[in-house]
């Protein structure tokens, strides 16, 4: 594998760390520094998201994500213990899946850990997990596209938010039969705050995934410049998915059952759990 050269490769290599049997590891705090995180809370949130992944990996959490708390310096003498952790490079390629990918610096922190090994290891292993597991993985691969899509459907002409929205409606109502958005909503009973994305199951969720990543690819090559064209390119994906899934015989995803446990509870029961565990393990170290 050939030597990574540039400054903002070099920028990760700078900041790893050996240990004393020769291991290496990164520290959170200095790489959230180095993908451009400013407030700590953030960065956090994709910490716990890449500890679930790591979990549903079949992985054990603590041998990637080892807490290295650590006590700083504050005005007029004072001393704050702030949390910090000891990461694999296994770790950190699980964290830069869960940024923002809209940030230059992520994609390369993604290729600089890997990324592509790692999505074939996943994808391997993906049938081998229960249904919580599948709908957990495939939304934090929603989560990213997502943010893609937005970006290209802004370099498409879709600017503001009234016309994101309708950039949106556009394809579900292509995948979903003339069902809009707050259509989907209400034939899923949901609450008013509840996402769409977060109550579906791993098959309805991989027909959007689907939707999100060929809509987004499109409007890349086509090279689409205005709202209008973005949004009949969002609905000819969705109705091809749609004509798909007719060919094949199989359920519609508006036919598909509703999971009664939102992707946020899944989320909070997993980092309830992790937390218990470390804690066990910590006992019995």
């Amino acid at each position: 594998m050939p030597v990574l050269q540039t400054q903002e490769y070099q920028s990760f290599e700078d900041i790893k760390h050996i240990d004393e049997e020769g291991r290496e590891f990164w520290l959170a705090r200095e790489l959230a520094e180095a993908l451009d995180y400013s407030e700590w809370r953030n960065f956090q949130k994709a910490i716990d998201r890449a500890r679930i992944a790591c979990e549903n990996s079949k992985v054990p959490v603590q041998h990637h994500f080892v807490e290295a708390n650590k006590t700083i310096s504050m005005p007029k003498g004072a001393r704050k213990s702030i949390d910090d952790y000891k990461l694999t490079r296994y770790a950190c390629y699980l964290i830069v899946q869960n940024s923002d990918p809209r940030k230059e610096i992520i994609a390369l922190a993604q290729t600089y850990f890997a990324i592509q090994t790692r999505r074939q290891e996943v994808a391997d292993a993906f049938n081998q997990l229960d249904e919580d597991s599948k709908r957990l993985v495939v939304r934090g691969e929603t989560r990213m596209w997502n943010m893609l899509l937005a970006k290209a459907a802004y370099n498409a002409g879709v600017i503001t938010q009234e016309e994101f929205a309708i950039f949106q409606n556009a394809g579900y109502t292509g995948l979903y039969g003339g069902l809009t958005a707050i259509d989907i909503h209400e034939r899923k009973q949901l609450k008013e705050d509840d996402k769409i994305l977060d109550f579906m199951g791993s098959t309805e969720l991989a027909a959007n995934l689907f939707r999100i990543t060929q809509t987004e690819e499109k409007l890349r090559h086509d090279e689409i410049r205005e709202a209008e064209e973005a949004n009949a390119t969002h609905h000819f994906v969705g109705d091809r998915i749609r004509q798909a899934i007719i060919e094949m015989g199989s359920t519609l995803p508006e036919d598909l059952p509703t999971p009664e446990r939102g992707i946020p509870e899944l989320e909070r029961t997993r980092l309830k759990r992790l937390a218990m565990s470390e804690s066990l393990a910590m006992i019995d170290e």
